[in-house]
């Protein structure tokens, strides 16, 4: 049985090994002093959120991360899953489902109008359990990355 539960300041070494595990699935490094940042801002709550889930034996075995932001289309905000990452050990036994329900239920007390979120097309796995729980948009995205600047670097 897994539970969910909100992240804390003592998770962090669970939520370390988790977030490294996450970058090597997408190939990406970043420098400690972001990672640390992120870290801050779950922790802060106010910006950015974030849970674990934990197996039977209290583990650590999967991460979810997500923000809220204002939307155009809507009067409730709209609820970003950002990150999503259960141990390649763990996949299959229901932790994601489980950290997308977290997130949902979060969005919706919090009166989001929806959640949505982003995968690679290659991630069939985890693509299989999202066809199970949401509708695929058909959106494709497109992004454009720019210089960090002095404010956004401190």
């Amino acid at each position: 049985m897994n539970t969910i539960s909100a992240l804390t300041a003592a998770d962090h070494d669970e939520w370390l090994a988790l977030w490294r595990g996450y970058l090597e699935f997408y190939e990406t490094e970043l420098p400690a002093a972001q990672t640390e940042l992120t870290f801050a801002r779950l922790i802060d709550g106010t910006e950015l959120h974030g849970a674990l889930a934990r197996d039977g034996a209290g583990t650590a075995i999967g991460l979810v991360h997500w923000l809220t932001h204002p939307a155009t289309w809507s009067a409730g905000s709209y609820c970003y899953l950002e990150d999503l990452f259960v141990s390649a050990d763990a996949r299959g036994g229901g932790a994601g489902a489980s950290l997308i329900q977290h997130v949902r239920t979060w969005a919706q007390e919090a009166g989001c109008a929806k959640v949505y979120w982003l995968t690679s097309t290659d991630n069939r796995r985890a693509r299989e359990l999202y066809d199970r729980v949401a509708r695929h948009s058909g959106f494709v995205q497109y992004e454009i990355a720019l210089p960090a600047t002095p404010a956004a670097s401190s």
